[in-house]
């Protein structure tokens, strides 16, 4: 396989892992788990969502390919690792997909209609929705909302599930004016010095500036990134 005129293929790919994970692989691949990949795969996703920006602005490929490539290459890890220990391989894994794909999108294979993008989504939802009943993991729509998200993220996520599926949340002029109590409170701490009470006020307010957020459908981690973008290129000039 060191031949560089090869054109790889996904199959080679497969074999390239299962070589690396076996007793003559690589050593650190060798000794990989679900659990010791973790960070690899946040760091990877993050990678590839830098990728897409600097594609974006260069309109050159070869870093959005790699990084791609990378993800593919824990998810590939993943199902190995799985097939090691007779849980699933990654032909279950592409046959789920498949399958979700097509069940998700009944306008597309099936007999069901959606004319407009928010008409895909909540057919989505919904579809989701009776895929989850009875999984123990997802025993209510607020816990189907992985905890490993970033946190503004999650809130948001939290938030419109739970003005969805529960009683109605704030409003905008309620959040504003907890916001407004919250800035009074903060003026009465004295921020050099940890306490709880700071700490509580700084987490509430977060929160309520993740429900305007959601209101006013802003992303939010998004524009924060954005914002600290122009901070790093204001201090760097």
């Amino acid at each position: 396989m060191n031949n560089t005129d090869k054109k790889y293929t996904y199959e080679d790919l497969l074999e390239i892992i299962k070589t690396l994970r076996s007793e003559n692989g690589c050593p650190w691949d060798r000794v990989q788990t679900h659990e010791s990949l973790k960070p690899c795969m946040t760091e990877e996703a993050a990678e590839l969502l830098a990728a897409i920006r600097i594609y974006e602005q260069t309109k050159d490929p070869d870093n959005m390919i790699e990084e791609l490539g990378d993800v593919l290459l824990q998810v590939v890890m993943h199902a190995q690792i799985a097939s090691e220990e007779g849980i699933f391989t990654m032909a279950d894994v592409v046959d789920a997909v498949s399958r979700k794909m097509v069940r998700r999108h009944p306008h597309v294979f099936g007999t069901g209609s959606a004319d407009t993008p928010e008409e895909v989504l909540t057919n989505w939802e919904e579809i989701k929705k009776e895929e989850k009943q009875g999984k123990d993991w997802a025993k209510s729509p607020l816990h189907e909302i992985p905890r490993e998200l970033p946190a503004l993220t999650r809130a948001a996520k939290v938030l419109k599930k739970a003005d969805k599926y529960y009683e109605k949340g704030s409003s905008y002029e309620e959040d504003t004016d907890a916001l407004q109590e919250s800035v009074n409170a903060l003026r009465a701490c004295r921020p050099e010095e940890y306490s709880k009470e700071l700490e509580r006020i700084v987490t509430d307010m977060l929160m309520r500036l993740s429900d305007i957020a959601r209101i006013g459908k802003i992303s939010h981690e998004q524009s924060l990134q954005d914002r600290v973008d122009d901070l790093i290129e204001k201090y760097e000039k």
